[in-house]
């Protein structure tokens, strides 16, 4: 492929238009949603009834849509997160049907739309302005906020009750660390009580009040595998749902009797219907693949219809209108292909290996023993390119998971020709809660081999992998594991690229955001006072000798999730190991400017996508193995 022939491609990929956050209005005859079809990220509208959408916002919202939105109760405006070229730092602005665009909540800090309350007066919302994310009120009509919870552990999914009298939030008091609790207050934060309905240790959250008040819907983890839970708030009493799958419920039903849950079955999703009287459910008749519901509430549609999305790993999301009586859809927004189709994008193939954390290739930077043997389930695209590159992509968060979905990424690296694998390791959710917590205390240990351990599976198995053209890559986490990878396993990597991710544990603990500071780090590792070798053997830039393969390092420099320090520092310790900066060196080194943690705008798309190109192709691709033979 010729250079403007891959440029063609490249930005054809990063091109194509996105929704992003689907939200039904109160009345639920519109959707609200960010589309980005005009080659920029824009609000638009659409009526259910005639199918037409337009744009409402002429480049007032940010350029990355990573944050959801959330309509005013009169559903005559539409409330949105706006910060600095994706520093995170939002405050709350309100957009128009005339396209007026006012800020509503300006804070110092981080700060999330939690509610609205149904009478229109109070906007709920999270921030971080002392120091900790809790809650705080704000009167529309008079602009005053209020702080109305001061925990210090990070408060959750605040909600208002339908009569705007009492206040349901998610947080920890407890000494377990791990603990997370439902508490009910009165609407000004005041009288807080503890539901007390899950085990002390577990994580029981609360999503959503009942239509009349009177119950709430309720996720907890007390019995492993996440299940839902209607309390009913006079009885002070919960029924438990599910049990034998992951389930997130989801919302009630405008009957009050039923509820929405979205089940996870190896890596598909698919909402489920539960009858909260006799506890039976239903799967939603669609296709294989994941399925997506709005925030709690913001899914229903004037007419009964359930607002969802839907994508498989060839086909890109699309907008749909679901009848739980016919069980049958309507496209509301089709999705955009450009010129590509589905039959283009390399489909997914889902496999597990059976892993103890201790892969066959050499431990360089720290030994581990064997931990417990575990079933880890992957996902390999297959590129149609023989002999194929591989990409090994381990997925961020490290509370995620890698599905069935329509993945840009993994797309454009397929027309590249790099097949690419993602790998479900231990941590990752879809699998329970004892899953979840086998990593922590533990990143950097089996995890990392589970990585590792199915790469090996791949390269084994299937004999049109080129084993001598083999790549990491991450973002996030993801970026913490492509460093990790590279240190503790250099003889499985030729190439590695590292994008916004964690090199040095100490410095990300004491740089982060305040709630990233207790609900990630200190969650899964503890502080570095509690574990200081922890921390210190843990993380990449102790091993920078270890390096044996090109690595590319790209960091946006407004990142305030993972700083941008933690990819300055692994640079420094490369330079001062000796290692060399360039085309031809050891490393190599990208800062993004105006870009936070990871963008979703089409031109930052682009510019990475021809950067990854360019890297990955001149270190294992196409025109490395014709040199090579």
């Amino acid at each position: 492929m010729s250079d403007s022939e891959t440029d063609d491609v490249l930005d054809a990929l990063a091109g194509l238009p996105t929704l992003a956050h689907p939200t039904a209005s109160p009345d639920g005859t519109e959707v609200a949603f960010y589309y980005d079809g005009s080659g920029r990220n824009e609000l638009h509208v659409l009526d259910v009834e005639s199918g037409e959408h337009e744009r409402w916002s002429d480049g007032e919202v940010p350029r990355n849509a990573r944050w959801f939105l959330e309509w005013g109760a009169d559903g005559d405006r539409v409330f949105f997160h706006r910060d600095e070229g994706g520093d995170e730092q939002n405050d709350v602005y309100a957009i128009d049907r005339e396209g007026a665009v006012e800020p509503v909540v300006e804070l110092d800090g981080q700060v999330q739309i939690m509610d609205v309350s149904e009478d229109g007066e109070t906007l709920l919302v999270g921030s971080t302005r002392d120091g900790q994310m809790n809650l705080y009120g704000h009167d529309l009509s008079g602009g005053e906020t209020a702080k109305l919870t001061d925990y210090e552990r990070a408060v959750w999914t605040g909600l208002l009750s339908p009569d705007g009298d009492r206040l349901a939030f998610t947080t920890n008091e407890a000494d377990d660390f791990e603990n997370m609790d439902v508490y009910v207050s009165e609407a000004d934060g005041s009288d807080p009580r503890n539901l007390d309905v899950g085990e002390t240790g577990s994580e029981t959250g609360v999503v959503e009040w009942g239509p009349d008040g009177d119950r709430l819907l309720l996720t907890d983890n007390s019995e492993d595998i996440p299940r839902s839970g209607v309390y009913d708030v006079e009885r002070e009493s919960v029924t438990w749902y599910g049990g034998e799958f992951v389930e997130a419920p989801q919302c009630f039903l405008p009957d009050g009797d039923r509820f929405l849950a979205l089940r996870t079955r190896e890596a598909s999703k698919v909402p489920v219907v539960y009858d909260a009287e006799s506890g039976e459910s239903r799967e939603l008749d669609l296709p294989d693949g994941v399925a997506g519901l709005g925030r709690a509430g913001d899914d229903l549609l004037a007419d009964g219809r359930i607002l969802l999305t839907h994508t498989t790993p060839t086909r890109r999301p699309s907008l749909l209108a679901y009848d739980l009586e016919t069980d049958e859809t309507e496209t509301l927004l089709e999705a955009e292909y450009g010129p590509f189709s589905p039959e283009d994008f390399a489909d997914a193939e889902y496999f597990t290996v059976e892993s103890d954390g201790v892969p066959e290739t050499r431990q360089a930077a720290v030994e581990h023993d064997p931990y417990e043997t575990l079933e880890i389930g992957a996902l390999l695209y297959d590129s149609g390119e023989r002999p194929s590159p591989l990409v090994v992509n381990p997925h961020g968060g490290p509370r995620a998971m890698d599905t069935k979905s329509f993945d840009l990424y993994t797309q454009f690296l397929a027309q590249r020709g790099y097949s690419v694998l993602q790998v479900n390791y231990r941590g990752s959710t879809g699998r329970g809660r004892a899953f979840v917590r086998a990593l922590y205390g533990d990143w950097g240990g089996a995890e990392q081999g589970d990585v590792a351990t199915a790469a090996e599976r791949v390269l084994d198995g299937r004999e049109w992998i080129d084993d001598e053209r083999v790549a990491v890559f991450g973002g996030s986490y993801g970026g913490y594991s492509a460093y990790w990878q590279l240190v503790q396993y250099p003889d499985l990597y030729d190439a590695g690229v590292a994008w916004i991710g964690l090199t040095d544990l100490v410095e990300m603990y004491e740089t982060t955001m305040p709630h990233f500071r207790t609900e990630l780090m200190e969650k899964n590792l503890g502080t570095p006072e509690e574990n200081p070798e922890l921390y210190r053997e843990r993380s990449p830039v102790e091993y920078v000798e270890n390096l044996a393969a090109p690595l590319f390092m790209l960091h946006g420099v407004n990142d305030r999730r993972v700083p941008v320090s933690q990819a300055r520092l692994f640079r420094d310790a490369l330079e001062e190991a000796g290692y060399s900066q360039g085309e031809d060196g050891g490393f190599e080194y990208e800062e993004l400017g105006e870009e936070g943690h990871a963008s979703s705008d089409i031109d930052q798309k682009r510019r990475l996508f021809r950067l990854l190109d360019d890297f990955l192709d001149r270190r294992i691709g196409v025109g490395v193995a014709a040199a090579d033979d």
